[in-house]
This record gives structure tokens, sequence and C-alpha cells, in this order.
């Protein structure tokens, strides 16, 4: 139950949040374009992050941009 402990964890990184257009999730309630959130844990497919509703929730990382990664 290691994700019990994910909101008291140190981020991991920041990442920017590019859009919130989701076609079959309602995100745009959660997640606000052009913020920067923690990430607290990642997977190959998604970010979980802190995010509006300040509780940790799984994303798309097609929703999100890594300044990290820039080319």
């Amino acid at each position: 139950m290691i994700h019990v402990h994910w909101k008291e964890k140190e981020p991991i990184k920041q990442i920017k949040c590019v859009h919130a257009d989701a076609e079959k999730f309602v995100v745009h309630n959660k997640l606000t374009p052009g913020k920067i959130y923690d990430v607290k844990n990642e997977t190959d497919e998604f970010y979980f992050v802190v995010d509006n509703s300040n509780r940790i929730g799984g994303y798309y990382k097609t929703y999100f941009e890594d300044p990290s990664k820039k080319k």
C-alpha cells in the first residue's frame, strides 16, 4: 500500500499541464493547462500528481510536458 504515503513523499519532478481536453474522462476540472504539478509517482503510461482537488490523481502523460526532456 505504498500509494497511501504518496502525498507526504517528496516530488520526483515537476511537469507542466499542456491541455485538459479528454475524449473519455472528465479532466478539465482537475487539471489546469499551464499550471505546474508535482509528480509523486510515474509509470510508463501515467503521472500521479497532486491535482486541483489537492488529492493524488493518475493522468495520462499526454496531458503534460516534461520540461526536463525539452529538445
